[in-house]
């Protein structure tokens, strides 16, 4: 199961062989718990859809300064 943050990127993969991959960045996560349907912006044309991804999927994780700020205060 996909789990992701909005900032995250969703990346599906090319369905047929030269086809390139679509990049999306994660607005809004609308499942429990961090899970699908996302609300993505894609790379592409900057339009916003809601997805609900399949076994062609995959979620980059984004570094976030912020994180780690706040796990060095601890």
């Amino acid at each position: 199961m996909l789990v992701a943050t909005p900032g995250d990127h969703l990346i599906i993969r090319g369905h047929r062989v030269g086809e390139p991959e679509r990049d999306a960045e994660i607005v809004e996560v609308r499942g429990p718990d961090g899970t699908p349907p996302f609300l993505v912006r894609w790379s592409g044309d900057g339009h916003e859809s809601l997805v609900f991804p399949g076994s062609d999927a995959l979620v980059r994780h984004e570094h976030r300064d912020d994180q780690d700020q706040d796990d060095q205060d601890q």
